[in-house]
């Protein structure tokens, strides 16, 4: 009977990380949404009242995101064996989602002010997306971390900041100018920015979910990798896959010259995927060169 080796160590997470930052960030985000829309209301600005319909979203997805970091975190259970590491993909994927439809109703309005133009008090609206845009910027660098739920946070912080640019800069051409045309344009400007991102996020959480090979890491190379470890002849039924939104799993048959050398070769093959690959979920099968191999 052929023996699985896994490796998979639980990593312990600290707890001002992950879910208090984006707990906190969404919190700040909600209570300035409002803020801006009152004065997206007040000013008339198409491109203020954006951003803050942009952060109050944002907050909603700031707070999924914080949700979802605190399931993946939970231990592996009977009826969840690899933990509830899934949701942060789960949630990056419902907010590319929503920033598309957000993207949709800010165009529909954009394109509508164009027909029926709208008077706009520029210097307040400057004045309020300047402050938005300090908001965003202070919010943004205290999103760091590299997991595509965070990533999917910051998708939607960076959306805020870029919108509060174009509202800063669009009140600012109308309050020396008077020409109300640049709202609805910096609007339209903001939202192919933010759909180019939301898209290849879409794409991305999508593809982890029907368990494709992650972005960035070839099977071809994995497999050729191992292989190169001393006394593996071949690796076969490789199988690479998101286990969660920061943990790669890979599982593989390998066939070995001496089951007797399989410790050392298996302590090899771990360091390799980790060092090269950055893969620590780890589950691998030795099988011996001289036994007929069962294929189904």
């Amino acid at each position: 009977m052929h023996r699985e080796h896994h490796h998979h160590p639980h990593h312990l997470h600290p707890a001002d990380t992950g879910a208090s930052r984006l707990r906190a960030t969404a919190l700040l985000t909600l209570a300035f949404a409002l803020v801006e829309a009152a004065g997206g209301w007040w000013t008339g600005s198409l491109a203020l009242l954006s951003d803050a319909g942009h952060m109050l979203t944002d907050a909603g997805a700031l707070g999924l995101g914080a949700l979802a970091a605190w399931m993946a975190r939970q231990p592996p259970s009977t009826r969840h064996s690899y933990g509830l590491g899934r949701a942060e993909v789960v949630a990056a994927l419902v907010n590319a989602g929503a920033m598309l439809l957000i993207v949709v109703l800010i165009g529909y309005e954009a394109v509508s002010r164009f027909r029926t133009p709208s008077a706009v008090n520029g210097l307040a609206a400057a004045v309020i997306a300047a402050a938005g845009l300090a908001l965003n910027w202070w919010v943004l660098k205290r999103l760091h971390a590299h997991d595509m739920n965070t990533r999917a946070a910051r998708l939607h912080v960076l959306g805020d900041l870029l919108g509060s640019v174009a509202a800063l800069a669009a009140g600012a051409i109308i309050a020396f100018s008077g020409w109300t045309t640049i709202d609805p344009i910096a609007s339209l400007a903001i939202c192919v920015l933010i759909a180019l991102s939301a898209v290849r996020l879409l794409r991305e959480s999508a593809h982890a979910l029907m368990e494709g090979v992650p972005a960035g890491l070839s099977v071809e190379a994995i497999g050729g990798e191992m292989a190169r470890v001393d006394g593996v002849l071949s690796v076969h039924d490789l199988h690479v896959w998101t286990l969660s939104g920061s943990r790669t799993a890979l599982s593989a048959h390998v066939v070995v010259r001496s089951m007797a050398q399989w410790e050392r070769m298996l302590g090899e093959l771990q360091e390799r995927l980790h060092e090269k690959f950055a893969i620590d979920h780890v589950t691998l099968q030795p099988e011996s060169a001289t036994r007929p191999l069962l294929r189904r």
